[in-house]
């Protein structure tokens, strides 16, 4: 993780508003670019840039993160540009959760999917939370669910 001042905004007194850019690289190629603000203690995120997309839990997380580093940088002061974090609270992250593959993937990939049926939501958005992948990887996912017999087929065959 990298932290860079971006610009600050001081008020009235000693009160100031900063802003950051953070970078977030993960091992597993992903990464996540957001610009946060600072201000007396409290850590707001402004915009964020996911690559793969965040699922919404994470998203959720994504200020807990960052919270710790961005805090020590500013009662740090101005010191180096960049200041380098490897692991976040709670330890090491991952840009995704981790989802066994094969036949034990698509059977969790069935169980995510007949779960949202049965709950009246969206059972390809729910994929997609559990897994942490793309919509379009996520339909694939899907497939190679319903072609290992884990759910019906999509068309009855003539």
């Amino acid at each position: 993780m990298s932290v860079r001042p971006a610009w600050e905004l001081r008020e009235s007194g000693d009160s100031a508003v900063t802003w950051f850019d953070v970078r977030l690289a993960f091992a597993d190629g992903a990464g996540v670019d957001l610009l946060a603000v600072v201000s007396e203690d409290c850590v707001s995120i402004e915009d964020v840039h996911a690559r793969p997309p965040l699922s919404l839990v994470d998203l959720a997380e994504l200020a807990d993160w960052i919270e710790g580093p961005l805090l020590d940088r500013c009662a740090g002061g101005a010191g180096a540009e960049a200041e380098e974090v490897t692991d976040g609270p709670g330890g090491p992250r991952r840009a995704r959760p981790a989802w066994p593959s094969g036949r034990e993937g698509r059977r969790l990939i069935a169980r995510e999917y007949r779960a949202a049926q049965r709950e009246g939501g969206d059972p390809v958005l729910a994929v997609m939370c559990a897994t942490g992948h793309s919509r379009r990887r996520s339909l694939r996912l899907i497939a190679q669910a319903r072609d290992a017999g884990y759910l019906t087929p999509r068309h009855a065959k003539r």
